[in-house]
Order: structure tokens, then C-alpha cells, then sequence
């Protein structure tokens, strides 16, 4: 898993760069703060979802590198604005200071902006699908990137701060902020593969359970891990008065909760054979990680 993880990583940097290189950005701040976030590392988690999402219904998914690539832009509009100060006001992120620290709250808004604008450009530029399957995707992309999914789920996230929320409404917060983007990978992998339906209901439970998983497990990281696993600050939830699914329930309890959650998603796998060992692999290692 970690083998082909690290090659797909390695495509993804390399289309990410691509894409940047050949558009044509009006300032050479804008440019360099764009490329400053966008190229700054990190999992490429959501790429690489959808291309394993791809593979999983036979397909080669690095045919879908401009899709994927997109998501990752979208990925990474979301964290530059979630690390403003109206935000969560995080100085750091990967390891380096974060967006608006080094170039100011107003470039840094608008390097999201034209990061998540930039995406759906590239996701155009998909080659050798059916008209309908991007149509699909693009809808798919864009509701999971909206009010319905990060943007709704960040505004439940700014309203809970210093309010003690249910677990149905963390569940819920974190479906959109966090979870949506998974749903959106997994199901737009499957998508422009041409999976059937069969096979698409499986990966969005999968996803579903998976999105859940890594939130968890990001809370309880936020709690036992460290500034130099995280790349950032510990204890940023305490800091703003979050409700996670550590202090809802326990450590422990939450740990738990994580490791049934990674077996509900490797069940919905049942309809697929060796080729969504990947995904398997992938979200049982969740629980593991570090950062």
C-alpha cells in the first residue's frame, strides 16, 4: 500500500505542478502564494482516493490525474481559509507557517479562491470520458466543495465553537467539512470508471465510514499526538472550545469508535475482489497514523 501510495503521490505532485505552470496567473504573488500551499506536501489523500476508487472497478487510475489533481486544489483552498484568523487561526500548517502568515489574510484569500476556481478548469481538461460522466463529476465535485458539504459543514464548525454540541450534530459537521471531499473522490472515481451501481453504492458506504474514521482518528490525534507528527499545533480543538469525539466521549470510547468504523468500511468492500485492496489496506491504517 505505502508502495503505490508513494508513486501515486509522486504523479499527483507532478500534475499539480503542471497545471500551475501552464495557467496563465495575472500576479507573481498571487502565483507564489498559490504554489506556497498547493506544493507544500501532504498525503494527497483525496487523489489518490479517487484514482484507488478507479482502480477498484477495473479501471487504470492514473487516466484520471487531471480529476484528481482538482481535488486537491479544492483540498487545499479549504485549508488556507480554514487557517485564517476568522477561522481557526492556525499559524501552521505542514510543518510551515500557514498561508496568511506569510502573505497576509488578503492574498491568502485570494489563493483559495483561485485555487477552487482553477480546479474546475482542470477537471475539464479530463480527456477520454464520456460528456455525461463529467457532467457528473463536476456535480458531484461541487456539491461536496459547497454549502452542501465543506462550506455548510464549516459554518456548523464556526457556530459550535465554545457550544457543546451532540454527537449527531459533530457527526454531521464533520460529514460536510471533512467527509465530503472523501465522497466526492470515491464517488468520482468510480464514476468516470463506469462502475455500476452496485459498485458505486459500496464505495460511498465505504467512504462514508472512511471519512468518519479519519476524523476521528484526527481528533484523537489533536489530543496524543505531537507538533512534529501533525505538522501543526496540538490541542488546536481545545484551544477554540471544539466539540470532538474525544471529549464527547473518551479517549478511549473514541479509539474505539474509530476501530469499529474501519471494520464497517472494509465490509462494504465485500462486492470487490483484490483490486480494492488498496482501499482495505488504506483504512486500516487510518487508526495507526501519526499524522
Amino acid at each position: 500500500m505505502k508502495e503505490l501510495w508513494k508513486a501515486r503521490q509522486a504523479l499527483v505532485e507532478r500534475a499539480l505542478e503542471a497545471e500551475l505552470a501552464k495557467t496563465d496567473i495575472l500576479d507573481p504573488i498571487l502565483r507564489e502564494s498559490m504554489s506556497y500551499s498547493l506544493m507544500a506536501g501532504g498525503k494527497r489523500l483525496r487523489p489518490i482516493l479517487l484514482m484507488a476508487a478507479a482502480d477498484a472497478v477495473g479501471a487504470d487510475g492514473t487516466k484520471f490525474l487531471p480529476v484528481a489533481a482538482a481535488l486537491e486544489m479544492i483540498h487545499t483552498y479549504s485549508l488556507i481559509h480554514d487557517d485564517l484568523p476568522a477561522m481557526d487561526d492556525d499559524d501552521y500548517r505542514r510543518g510551515k507557517k500557514t498561508n496568511h502568515m506569510v502573505y497576509g489574510d488578503g492574498i491568502a484569500i485570494l489563493a483559495g479562491d483561485a485555487l477552487l476556481t482553477l480546479a474546475f478548469s482542470v477537471i475539464l481538461r479530463q480527456k477520454n470520458v464520456p460528456a455525461e460522466a463529467l457532467l457528473r463529476v463536476v456535480d458531484e465535485i461541487s456539491r461536496a466543495a459547497g454549502a452542501e458539504g465543506m462550506v455548510g459543514g464549516q459554518v456548523l464548525d464556526l457556530r459550535a465553537e465554545g457550544v457543546r454540541i451532540t454527537m449527531d450534530e459533530l457527526r454531521r459537521m464533520h460529514m460536510g467539512k471533512t467527509g465530503a471531499l472523501f465522497h466526492a473522490a470515491l464517488r468520482s472515481g468510480a464514476i468516470l470508471a463506469g462502475a455500476t451501481e452496485k459498485q458505486l453504492a459500496a464505495l460511498t458506504a465505504y467512504a462514508d465510514h472512511f471519512g468518519l474514521a479519519f476524523q476521528i482518528t484526527d481528533d484523537i490525534l489533536d489530543v496524543i499526538g505531537t507538533a512534529e507528527d501533525i505538522g501543526k499545533p496540538v490541542g488546536s480543538d481545545e484551544k477554540n472550545h471544539k466539540s470532538t469525539y474525544v471529549t464527547l466521549t473518551s479517549l478511549a470510547e473514541a479509539q474505539e469508535l474509530a476501530r469499529r468504523t474501519v471494520e464497517e468500511a472494509t465490509d462494504a468492500l465485500a462486492v470487490f475482489g483484490a483490486e480494492a485492496d488498496f482501499l482495505r489496506e488504506l483504512v486500516a491504517y487510518l487508526v495507526n497514523r501519526k499524522q
